[in-house]
């Protein structure tokens, strides 16, 4: 190349971003990466995310940041992912906005209920969440991890049983995981909806990854034979709450960097 020869920059990879009406939630009702089990869940979360190789941020708030979770965090998604990042631990509200600026996924782990709704709410990460999920980002959560994105949940991470807690409302109503795997849950979680303690919700078993859309409707996808997710609410005239099963699909289309993978039967 001669000396002074114009030399034109690349051109930065351009990245569609689709406008949702609502914010895009995966939760899951237990199982994953963390506990190195279900893979095609994480091959699911990819394929909604709409993008071929997502940057993904991990958070570990529930866990106390426990290094074996997200040593497997990086195991798991490494050959799937752009980027990796996760949230380093005593994060203020502004190193999160840093933190989260060009994810397309955050996915939050498991563990203490409580102790990661309270820091999100004392040091205004919630609202920095919130506001990422409200521009697009695909919010993920495992247990813990999902149950801080609802209304409100079913814990027994207050040391007295399961109650109901307070999350962060990204999300109308409540949640309840590992629903098939802790026999109680069902029966508290039905009792606590039937006599208005929590309000109406989803409850989702271990293995199953509950996706609320762009449009905020719900859709399951199961990495486990029989397990599923189900709508609880109480009926008017009886008193009782009820469940209803909402459709486990067990395969998925994968997703474009223009549109979100499609379930399917």
């Amino acid at each position: 190349m001669r000396p002074g020869a114009f030399v034109p920059k690349p051109k930065p990879r351009l990245r569609y971003t689709p406008m949702y009406r609502h914010p895009r939630l995966i939760a899951i009702g237990g199982g994953g990466f963390t506990h190195q089990a279900d893979p095609a869940m994480e091959d699911f979360i990819i394929a909604a995310s709409g993008c071929s190789r997502p940057r993904i941020g991990f958070i570990g708030t529930a866990s106390d940041d426990d290094p074996v979770k997200i040593a497997r965090f990086y195991e798991r998604f490494t050959p799937l992912a752009e980027r990796l990042t996760h949230l380093a631990a005593g994060s203020t509200a502004a190193a999160t906005a840093h933190w989260a600026e060009g994810l397309d996924i955050v996915y939050v782990g498991g563990g203490h209920t409580l102790r990661l709704i309270k820091h999100w709410q004392e040091t205004g990460i919630a609202q920095v969440l919130i506001a990422a999920a409200q521009r697009g980002v695909l919010m993920a959560g495992v247990s813990a991890g999902a149950n801080v994105w609802f209304e409100q949940a079913l814990s027994d991470s207050g040391g007295q049983g399961l109650q109901a807690v307070a999350g962060i409302g990204l999300v109308t109503g409540s949640c309840c995981p590992h629903y098939d795997s802790e026999p109680q849950r069902p029966p508290a979680y039905t009792a606590a909806i039937a006599s208005a303690v929590l309000s109406p919700g989803v409850a989702i078993d271990d293995g199953v990854a509950l996706l609320i859309d762009g449009d905020g409707q719900m859709a399951a996808f199961s990495a486990r034979p029989g397990a599923g997710a189900y709508r609880v609410a109480r009926d008017a005239q009886s008193g009782k709450a009820a469940s209803a099963s909402i459709q486990a699909h067990t395969a998925f289309t994968a997703g474009t960097d223009r549109a979100p993978g499609r379930l399917s039967k």
